[in-house]
């Protein structure tokens, strides 16, 4: 089996319909991400200086964008880390599963949007560093 490694990890630009008024961008599962949505979440008024994530998926895809001011994603297969920067909303970061993620460096008012692969389970998580250095070896 092929683990995954940081240089599967890929920026995507989303389309972007731009208006005087203001822009709009859609996202479609299957469309313009390589996995079917199933959850979106979002990370916001988080304080200067502290980080998010931190942990791998067994199974699950996310894409992350940033929806509002911009933040570091630290990727790591266990041999390989590529830090991201994330800093504008038409464009996202696909995390296939066996990467560990950190989000980290958010600027004041960053919005985390995150659309994941699969429903959450507990199980699918992976959040000791030592325990994913086991599971990708």
């Amino acid at each position: 089996m092929n683990k995954p490694t940081v240089y599967d990890c890929s920026i995507i630009e989303l389309p972007r319909i731009t208006n005087r008024a203001g822009n709009l961008t859609s996202i479609q599962g299957n469309v313009n991400l390589p996995f079917d949505i199933k959850r979106v979440f979002y990370s916001y008024d988080i304080p200067g200086g502290e980080a998010r994530g931190a942990h791998a998926h067994k199974e699950c895809h996310q894409f992350l964008v940033a929806a509002s001011g911009s933040y570091e994603v630290v990727l790591d297969d266990g041999r390989n880390k590529r830090t991201v920067l994330l800093n504008r909303p038409f464009y996202g970061l696909h995390i296939p599963p066996g990467i560990w993620a950190a989000e980290q460096g958010f600027s004041s008012g960053s919005i985390c949007l995150v659309l994941a692969s699969h429903v959450y389970s507990e199980d699918d998580y992976i959040r000791n560093y030592d325990d994913f250095i086991e599971y990708v070896r």
